[in-house]
Formats: structure tokens, C-alpha cells, sequence
């Protein structure tokens, strides 16, 4: 009986610590979509973005304004700039942005 209720215990603190984790990571996304924006000049510079798979797309009004080496550091695998538009690279995050900036506009 003692038994029991120590592997209870262990599964109830391995629980609490997945779920910090997953905590972590939620406020983690918030911050780097944050960063984004600003790397991209800010939310007063961004026209237009969508999503394809796993690429970004964003129309700019300055691409002077965007600072690409902290859009690589925050994860970006490749940045692609044709005129005033960019295509990032962003993996799986990709659609998590774009709602992200949805809610910022």
C-alpha cells in the first residue's frame, strides 16, 4: 500500500511539471511574436501577412525598418526579400503568428 501511494505522488508531480512546461512555452510564443512585430519594423509597418505552410508572408511599407538577424534568432530558418515583401520561414509556428498578429491589429 505504501507503494501506491508513492508512485502516485511521482505521477502527480511529473503531471505539475508538464504542465509548467507546457505554461512555458505558451508565454515563450507570446514573447516572440512580440519580437517579431518589432523586428518587422513594427505593427504600423506590416500591410499585409499570410500564411503557406510553414512560410510567413509579409508586405511591408519599409523593409529598412526590419531587423532580419533577430527574426534568424528568434528561429527563423530563412528569409526570403522580393521589393517590399518578405517570406519567412517559420516552421510550425507560422499559422501561430499570424493569428498572433491578427489579434494585435
Amino acid at each position: 500500500m505504501e507503494q501506491i501511494w508513492q508512485y502516485l505522488i511521482i505521477i502527480i508531480v511529473l503531471v505539475i511539471i508538464a504542465v509548467a512546461i507546457v505554461k512555458s512555452k505558451q508565454k515563450d510564443f507570446k514573447l516572440e511574436a512580440n519580437k517579431l512585430v518589432e523586428y518587422l519594423g513594427g505593427k504600423d509597418n506590416i500591410i499585409k501577412y499570410e500564411t503557406n505552410r510553414s512560410r510567413f508572408i509579409v508586405e511591408l511599407k519599409d523593409t529598412k525598418k526590419v531587423n532580419k538577424e533577430g527574426i534568424q534568432k528568434i528561429g527563423a530558418q530563412g528569409i526570403v526579400e522580393i521589393d517590399n515583401q518578405l517570406k519567412i520561414i517559420l516552421g510550425e509556428q507560422a499559422q501561430k503568428i499570424e493569428k498572433f498578429i491578427d489579434a494585435l491589429k
